[in-house]
């Protein structure tokens, strides 16, 4: 069963990922040398190249790549594999291997693959996404360190094929082998370079697409450039990326007015004054904004109250969601219907969208009056007349003041007897309390890892480590297991599974989500060709390509 990143871990992944489209003049060449040339903007510095250790793979997708890679609406397209086999119960897949090169030219083989997964599943490593590896023979027992890495179940019968025993099937298996994380490393490298490994541009090779070149580790400008060994260079059409860390949105639309970067990040009040000039634009990404309630509360009453159903109905039915999205944030963010993303997958049978189905009437609409009947009940049922709850928050991220002023005032309003308190700490002291208990509500937020509803249905499962909240419902663990069991080979059947457990966290308010985001840029018209995907890996400039002047 999938564990869940941590909160920390998707900012992170957040941060480096959602202002990577920029895309670039070169004002000193209008030749054909600047028309291959793409700069791009960052909110931050790349934390690590190394694909064990990474945190995200927003960028680096253009410079690793695996058994294949995302193309267009979140489906697989050709990577490293030129053919991927299923058995028929799902448990073997075959992976064939195409004539690929490492940037230094070595031959990328099966055993590349093997030491790969094997050394981002050894606990020594640590690498933050080794709970994706579940579901892959004795990878939760490696995590454990219960059983050595080389007992995990990928091998290498030859230098041309990989062979993965997975314990059940995974219905989403595909499009999971589109993550870097689970592309081959250079055991002969990471062994030359030892300690050194990964720190420099310079101590790394590269399977994908592009190289990195002038990255130091801790500098805020990089590139990246075509990799001549790359087996589909001939459709790669930039020469090189250039990326450089733009912290303030004022500074970005400065620097695209002055032609320096062709689309650059809009911050709420830009979107208000920008949203009819040609250049705007928007990508959407499978993010939502939601609220965790502590139902292992510390303080009595409060345990009382977060465990009450009626009292969280109320908290969510008080929040005017149209509101946050065109007022209090106004950058272009979208409604939820529960707390599976919209547009991350859709119904196998019918096309239509997973978040439409998980919807559960009056349960994330703005019905006060509905609210305020629920909070006289379930404070009539735990015997209170007032309360007092911690609202948790980061402030490292752009909207908390807004948000956390926002629901103060408007629970305070709304709810009679209802005091809030809000602690905005910085990510790691957040979730160092989050992990201790060390709240009542926590504004938190949860980005897709890969197109399937199973990205976000982990996190409420009984004893999972990012289950912050400590909800626990039988029912809803059972589906989700049926789901990736008995059920994993029957695609309608599984689906029914996860749709009817999505509709019990949104009838319980197990979770409360309150937006999904979108970024607004304003993109020159000169760039086509750019990839984006709502999860996993974001963005992709495979086929990218700048105009001439």
């Amino acid at each position: 069963m999938l564990k869940f990143k941590s909160v920390l871990a998707s900012a992170v992944t957040i941060s480096a990922a959602l202002v990577l489209a920029a895309c670039g003049k070169s004002s000193d060449h209008a030749n054909s040398s600047s028309a291959k040339t793409l700069n791009l903007s960052t909110t931050a510095p790349l934390d690590t190249i190394d694909i064990s250790k990474s945190t995200g793979y927003g960028q680096t997708g253009n410079v690793f790549e695996s058994f294949y890679r995302l193309g267009e609406n979140g489906k697989p397209t050709a990577g490293l594999a030129k053919s991927g086999t299923v058995s028929k119960d799902g448990r073997t897949w075959t992976f064939k291997l195409r004539n690929a090169k490492w940037s230094n030219g070595d031959p990328i083989t099966a055993q590349d693959f093997v030491y790969s997964w094997r050394r981002s599943l050894n606990p020594k490593t640590a690498s933050p996404y080794a709970y994706l590896f579940s579901g892959v023979k004795n990878a939760d027992e490696i995590i454990a360190n219960k059983k050595k890495a080389s007992s995990l179940g990928i091998s290498a019968p030859n230098k041309d094929t990989v062979v993965v025993k997975l314990n059940r099937p995974i219905a989403y298996f595909k499009v999971l082998m589109a993550y870097p994380l689970f592309g081959p490393q250079n055991e002969k490298v990471v062994k030359k370079y030892g300690k050194k490994y990964a720190t420099k541009a310079q101590y790394q090779v590269y399977s994908g697409p592009f190289k990195i070149k002038g990255w130091n580790g801790t500098n805020d400008t990089w590139s990246f450039v075509k990799n001549n060994n790359y087996w589909d260079k001939k459709v790669v059409k930039l020469n090189k990326i250039n990326y450089e860390v733009v912290k303030s949105n004022n500074t970005g639309y400065q620097m695209y007015q002055q032609g320096k970067l062709d689309l650059t990040p809009l911050s709420s009040e830009q979107v208000k004054n920008l949203k009819s000039n040609k250049d705007f634009t928007s990508y959407p990404y499978s993010l939502v904004r939601f609220l965790m309630y502590n139902f292992k509360s510390k303080n009595p009453t409060n345990n009382k109250a977060l465990n009450n159903r009626n009292i969280r109905l109320a908290l969510s039915l008080s929040i005017d969601r149209d509101i946050v999205t065109k007022k209090v944030l106004g950058n272009g963010s979208t409604l939820p219907t529960g707390f599976v993303a919209n547009d991350l997958a859709s119904d196998p049978k019918t096309g239509v969208d997973f978040a439409k189905q998980q919807k559960v009437k009056n349960t994330v609409d703005y019905n006060p009056t509905l609210a305020k009947k629920y909070w006289k009940k379930g404070m009539q049922e735990i015997g209170a007349k007032k309360l007092t709850f911690d609202l948790l928050s980061s402030n490292d991220e752009s909207d908390s003041d807004q948000l956390t002023q926002y629901l103060q005032s408007q629970w305070t309003k709304e709810l009679k007897g209802l005091k809030v308190n809000v602690t905005n700490v910085p990510d790691k002291s957040t979730t160092s309390r989050a992990q201790n208990g060390d709240f009542d509500i926590y504004l938190s937020h949860w980005g897709g890892d890969f197109n399937d509803p199973m990205t976000f249905m982990q996190i409420p499962m009984t004893g999972t480590s990012y289950n912050y909240g400590k909800w626990s419902n039988s029912k809803y663990n059972n589906l989700v297991k049926t789901a990736g069991n008995q059920d994993a080979n029957d695609a309608n059947k599984r689906w029914s599974d996860l749709v009817t457990a999505a509709k019990i966290v949104n009838r319980e308010q197990a979770i409360t989500p309150i937006y999904q985001q979108t970024t607004a840029y304003l993109q020159n018209k000169r760039v086509h060709g750019v990839i984006h995907n709502t999860a996993g890996t974001q963005w992709n400039y495979k086929y990218t390509s700048v105009d001439n002047k």
